[in-house]
């Protein structure tokens, strides 16, 4: 199975020659897609990674609605609007899984998209407090280097 994932995503890489790649990097995730994917993005760009266009392909990851990462640790942080955070909400409605009651609610009765918002404030607050523009909302990445 593996090498099947693997070799949809290397050709997929491969036929866009993306300048950046987005990824869940919250391992965290209860439902084990964030790692599954991420394991065939890492496999495929390890396959690609001596390619040339892979010069300028950047890999960076994100975290979910039960983490975020350290300020130390973000290096892209990308400030939202309000009216961005409004389309993040209802890109997050277009996934089934994250609509109204989650499966791993855990001990937070927020709904999904709640938690999301809630976080990208925080981070927001945090940047603000550091003397930086105050924004809606903002998104941390971390890079992946290869």
């Amino acid at each position: 199975m593996e090498l099947v994932e693997h070799t949809i995503v290397s050709n997929l890489i491969e036929e866009i020659r993306p300048h950046m790649i987005f990824a869940a990097g919250d391992l965290a995730d209860p439902y084990g897609t964030h790692k599954q994917c991420l394991i065939s993005i890492i496999t495929a760009i390890d396959f690609l990674k001596k390619k040339p266009f892979m010069n300028d392909c950047w890999v960076w990851l994100y975290r979910g609605v039960w983490h975020e990462w350290d300020t130390h640790d973000i290096d892209m942080a990308v400030p939202m609007s309000p009216d961005q955070v409004i389309r993040k909400r209802k890109a997050i409605f277009y996934h089934q899984t994250q609509k109204d009651d989650v499966m791993f609610q855990g001990d937070d009765s927020r709904e999904f998209w709640v938690r999301a918002e809630e976080r990208n404030r925080s981070t927001a607050i945090k940047y603000n407090d550091l003397g930086l523009t105050e924004y809606a909302a903002i998104e941390g990445f971390k890079r992946f280097f290869f």
